[in-house]
């Protein structure tokens, strides 16, 4: 990141841009955006108003109710489809494809005996290696 980069972040973080509107702007990554403020002690004060993870946009949360983290659905997928590596995946199941012998691994379905549609239908009606 260069030093005009710097200057830019610190001067839109300072008019209240969140991360995701800054890196828009700059044309950096979102999370070299979030670094570099969490780093340099940028935080916007909220007045005990959460702010979104996302996009940065103030969320009104609910006394007694859990914290929200995200302003909306599609600002909590779009965050989540950016850090795949947070996701605790528990249930990973390995496999060997019935049809092609091919190795896969699949989330979630502990049943599954086919890596695609492809190979179910080649072994089902195509005369794959079933007896």
């Amino acid at each position: 990141m260069t030093d005009d980069e710097k200057r830019q972040i610190i001067v839109l973080r300072r008019d209240g841009l969140g991360y995701g509107k800054i890196a828009q702007q700059i044309g950096i990554s979102v999370n070299t955006v979030k670094s570099f403020c969490r780093r340099s002690n940028l935080v916007i004060s909220t007045g005990g108003k959460s702010v979104c993870e996302c996009c940065g946009k103030q969320i009104e949360q609910v006394p007694g109710r859990k914290q929200k983290r995200f302003c909306s659905d599609s600002c909590r997928n779009k965050w989540w489809n950016r850090h795949l590596d947070l996701v605790k995946r528990k249930a990973v199941y390995t496999f060997t494809c019935q049809n092609c012998g091919k190795v896969f691994k699949t989330y979630g379905n502990s049943q599954r005996k086919f890596c695609c549609h492809a190979c179910y239908i080649e072994y089902r009606f195509g005369g794959g290696r079933h007896g």
